[in-house]
């Protein structure tokens, strides 16, 4: 981010077992990475793709059954899921996944990552522990492995996660973005004011960036 405009506000609604939000974030990231310059300061919000998934989560098989008919239904559902992410230069392990978890966990995990100034960090621990290694992000262990590999402190969030800390802040902002009309992720909120839904492609951010750049550099020099 440049030093010499003001930042602008890049708030992203996802959930850590979002596909499309897996290959949106890798998009994003190839853009920013080309531009570094850029304005973006960058929040992630949680949005449940499952809000009732029981706690505990479910067996992926039961879950396929339940969604899409079985796993041919799943096959074609993410048929378009695999293209994109090969495309993007992703891997998913759909045949390694054995459970599809209840996200509330990881998006508590996001949030406290959030306060140590790791959350970038922890998205991308949680979609690589996900999609690339087909691990159970709604298993304690596991969530305190992976907060462990960014530097987070693993006994801190052991026992943070053995109670309620923020579970209800994380299903309050959940149905906050719900009733704005969020009814789908990624959804990326520019500066409060402009919804960009889906995994848009590089090019397109990279318009978006130059656009915004434009717009300040006019704006600081018309003071």
């Amino acid at each position: 981010m440049t030093a010499d405009l003001p930042s602008v506000k890049l708030d992203i609604i996802s959930d850590p077992i979002c596909p499309w939000c897996y290959i949106g974030k890798t998009h994003l990231d190839k853009a920013l990475a080309e531009t570094p310059e850029h304005p973006f300061v960058i929040e992630w919000h949680p949005f449940q793709l499952n809000p009732d998934m029981p706690r505990e989560g479910m067996d992926r098989r039961a879950y396929l059954e339940a969604k899409f008919g079985g796993k041919e239904g799943a096959v074609r559902a993410y048929a378009p899921v695999v293209e994109h992410a090969e495309k993007a230069g992703l891997s998913i392990d759909f045949e390694g996944m054995q459970r599809t978890p209840n996200t509330i966990d990881a998006h508590r995990l996001i949030h406290w990552a959030g306060i140590e100034g790791k959350q970038g960090k922890m998205v991308d621990a949680l979609f690589d522990a996900y999609f690339a290694q087909a691990r159970d992000i709604g298993d304690s262990d596991v969530l305190v492995e992976i907060a462990a590999k960014i530097g987070m402190e693993a006994d801190v969030v052991r026992q943070l996660l053995s109670g309620n800390n923020d579970v209800e802040d994380i299903r309050k902002r959940d149905a906050h973005s719900r009733k704005m009309g969020v009814s789908s992720v990624p959804t990326f909120i520019i500066a409060n004011q402009h919804a960009v839904p889906g995994a848009q492609q590089p090019d397109m951010w990279k318009q978006v960036i130059a656009d915004i750049m434009q717009q300040l550099q006019s704006t600081e020099g018309a003071t």
